[in-house]
């Protein structure tokens, strides 16, 4: 089963809309949204593990110029 999670990042002020349009083509993300309140882009990503997740958040999204933050919160089926 693959691990679905919701990220959640901070930004630069004024490069959120840049932040999304270069997360939305990584492989591994669903989809990509800008946001307003304590966060400006939610994210939600699909890996198949929670390793391949956290390679793909560190090496991959946390790349993007712009990004100050990340919080990772992956879904769990109770």
């Amino acid at each position: 089963m693959a691990v679905t999670a919701y990220l959640l990042i901070q930004t630069e002020v004024g490069k959120a809309a840049h932040v999304v349009e270069a997360i939305r083509d990584l492989d591994g993300v669903v989809s990509a949204d800008d946001v307003t309140g304590p966060y400006d882009v939610i994210v939600v990503t699909e890996a198949e593990n929670i390793d391949d997740l956290g390679k793909m958040v560190v090496s991959k999204i946390q790349a993007v110029d712009g990004i100050t933050r990340t919080l990772t919160c992956p879904v769990v089926r109770l």
